[in-house]
């Protein structure tokens, strides 16, 4: 009877670690999504200089291999361009499972980036997970 209790115990002790794990470890998530003047996205930042380069930062959580981070950068009002022209798109494919920060760049176009407004989509999995606005001065 005490080997059949020991036993008992142990399974359930098996169910609770691996149920504990479960709830741990969560599904992948992108949050935290943001424009910065480092790609940390310590320096988050809406307003950038004409020759600053630009990050998109986000806090990869639960980060599983084969998950990817797309990013679409636009024009949204800038003299002499059509609002919703796409400047350039990149595909960051997750090479590690885990947590940590995720970022996009671009530097100035042509050394300097036009006076105006712009925006980034940043999509999960193909899903638009966020949206980052910023503007050059």
């Amino acid at each position: 009877m005490k080997s059949k209790f020991s036993i008992l115990l142990a399974v359930l002790a098996l169910i609770a670690s691996t149920l504990a794990c479960n709830f741990a470890i969560g599904e992948p998530t992108l949050d935290n999504v943001r424009s910065a003047k480092d790609k940390d996205g310590a320096t988050v930042a809406t307003e950038f200089s004409p020759s600053e380069t630009i990050y998109v930062v986000g806090d990869l959580s639960n980060g599983v291999k084969g998950n990817e981070v797309t990013s679409k950068w636009y024009v949204d009002q800038v003299e002499g361009y059509t609002s919703g022209d796409l400047i350039d798109e990149s595909k960051l494919p997750i090479e590690e499972d885990g947590s940590y920060n995720i970022n996009f760049y671009m530097d100035a176009p042509k050394g300097e980036w036009p006076v105006g407004s712009y925006k980034v989509e940043v999509y999960f999995n193909g899903v638009l997970n966020a949206t980052v606005a910023f503007t050059v001065k």
